[in-house]
């Protein structure tokens, strides 16, 4: 019974994707963020589980100030430590694991007269990051928009609400957003379906946010049977590897993660990919929502980190994989 009402509380918390409690205003500064390490289960270290991947790392990560937590989406910094965006509007700078540090906390900046918003109103589901220029972009998934900001978030530079994401549910839009290297974004909606069952796409052929964009073309993509995509990361060439997650009573959180060859872009192309990984009980499994790539002694990492809904009996997980090489097209190889 106390897994039943576990898992009903987690659906209505990831139906309305609201934090009340949260008010608006956050000063930046310093965060106390630990990272304990698993001790995992044989269940959990099953390699089996992980196919061509192999798991190097696995931690918990806490913090005593209220704020930490809800992360939705993770990039890697240039000096290789993490970024974790919150889906209420907060940056979280978290030192890799293993090096010594105190983490930092900031709001993403806001126009003006969005000052005084509750933070679940800024329900910043996902992140794309261009390395050249430092911009990076969010898509919020409440206001249907995606922003632009400057390095480091110092401002934020423009927004757009796209006209072809209005009809897709405020609490299930835009979950995945990349770049690819030459400027064209990807986003992938996490509850938008199509009588087939596959998940709207679009793609833009440049800066969504920018005037001179074209409309986006429209695509779709298949994720696992029973799963939404919640994240996707560009692995050069063509290849996206995509987080898709399954919430059920049975079961609780599971996910799969899909390795996809883009086809040529066009309009109405078909994104299908096969399952490459698992995250499922009785091994590692929690809500994970976010993919981020980064690199150790020139091997690709693949970093996973998992949002507890700022809820006392979820975790916020965040695991280390290494990657094949042969995976990572031209344009991402530092």
């Amino acid at each position: 019974m106390r897994r039943i009402l576990l898992i009903l509380a987690l659906f209505i918390l990831l139906m309305n994707g609201r934090h009340p409690a949260l008010s608006p205003g956050l000063e930046s500064g310093l965060l106390l963020i630990e990272a304990e390490p698993l001790a995992l289960t044989s269940a959990a270290a099953d390699a089996t589980a992980f196919g061509p991947l192999r798991l190097t790392g696995a931690w918990s990560l806490t913090s005593p100030r209220e704020v930490f937590g809800g992360i939705s989406a993770l990039m890697v910094r240039a000096d290789g430590n993490l970024t974790g965006l919150s889906d209420s509007g907060e940056l979280f700078e978290i030192m890799r694991p293993g090096r010594p540090g105190v983490g930092k906390v900031q709001s993403l900046p806001r126009w003006v007269v969005e000052q005084d918003w509750p933070r679940w109103k800024m329900d910043s589901e996902s992140l794309a990051h261009d390395p050249v220029s430092g911009r990076s972009w969010v898509g919020f998934e409440h206001l249907q928009r995606i922003c632009r900001y400057t390095p480091r978030f110092r401002r934020v530079e423009a927004c757009v609400a796209p006209a072809e994401i209005r009809h897709w549910p405020s609490t299930g839009s835009i979950e995945s957003l990349v770049r690819l290297s030459d400027g064209r974004f990807l986003a992938i909606a996490e509850m938008a379906q199509d009588r087939s069952g596959a998940f709207e796409a679009l793609l833009w052929q440049g800066d969504p946010v920018a005037r001179e964009t074209p409309p986006p073309l429209r695509l779709r993509y298949h994720a696992p049977a029973g799963y939404r995509p919640t994240d996707a990361l560009w692995l050069g060439g063509d290849r996206l590897l995509v987080l898709n997650r399954r919430l059920t009573l049975a079961h609780g959180f599971t996910a799969r993660l899909s390795l996809v060859r883009l086809p040529m872009f066009k309009d109405g192309a078909e994104l299908s990919g096969t399952t490459v990984a698992r995250l499922e009980p009785p091994g590692l499994a929690d809500n994970f929502e976010g993919l981020a790539l980064g690199w150790e002694a020139g091997q690709p990492i693949l970093w996973v980190v998992s949002d507890n809904n700022r809820f006392a009996l979820q975790r916020t997980l965040l695991l280390r994989f290494a990657l094949p090489s042969d995976w990572i097209g031209q344009g991402l190889r530092p």
